[in-house]
């Protein structure tokens, strides 16, 4: 199970992060987020944990530079950005994509049919006003309904008391989470002790309850 913790920017807090062993930090690199960053900080993850650059209707130059500057390993795009422009972002970087979509109905599935051949990897997400961060969850019994090849990370609103409820959860291409900001004691600040905790209860739900 594949663990992203998104939202990152302080550089002390990204140490403290980095040593409950993520699988994956994001950055938001959209200025709308009030968890934006525009510059690298002085210290970022180190491999094994894989950088991911968060983008919203940016240029493909934007992300070509931002692929440079930050030394990304995946690029995560959240907003209407269609499937034309992710074969373009792909062709220009290289690096694998994940496309993000807001989901509050069934019917909010099925654009996602669209990508399947450019994007590694879905990110499912509540739908509001906002672009990520939002603390808010879905119906997840709507994703029953997701019946496609890519594999996918489930977001939106998952928190620090959700570990049982998504060791009921199963679904076969389902393969990570996406954690923001209810682990947060402020925007783009993580507890790193509640995200160690979290992450612990997680590893022994999949040990007692592994999927059918």
């Amino acid at each position: 199970m594949i663990v992203k913790v998104c939202g990152m920017r302080d550089p002390d807090n990204i140490l403290a992060v980095e040593t409950v062993h993520p699988d994956w930090m994001g950055f938001i690199l959209w200025p709308g987020s009030q968890r934006y960053v525009a510059a690298p900080p002085t210290y970022l993850p180190q491999s094994p944990v894989k950088r991911v650059g968060v983008f919203v209707q940016p240029s493909v130059g934007d992300v070509v530079r931002r692929v440079s500057e930050w030394n990304l390993d995946l690029i995560q795009l959240h907003g209407n950005e269609s499937a034309a422009f992710c074969r373009e972002v792909k062709r220009a970087t290289c690096k694998p994509l994940i496309k993000a979509f807001s989901i509050a109905t069934v019917a909010d599935l099925l654009p996602a049919a669209d990508y399947g051949d450019v994007a590694d990897y879905f990110l499912f997400d509540t739908r509001t006003p906002l672009v990520g961060g939002s603390g808010r969850q879905f119906d997840w019994r709507i994703l029953d309904a997701y019946d496609g090849p890519t594999p996918f990370l489930l977001s939106g609103g998952i928190g620090p008391d959700d570990a049982s409820r998504l060791a009921a959860f199963h679904h076969p291409r389902c393969i990570g989470l996406d954690l923001n900001s209810r682990f947060e004691t402020a925007p783009a600040l993580k507890d790193a002790v509640a995200l160690q905790r979290f992450i612990s209860q997680i590893v022994t739900f999949q040990k007692k309850y592994p999927p059918l």
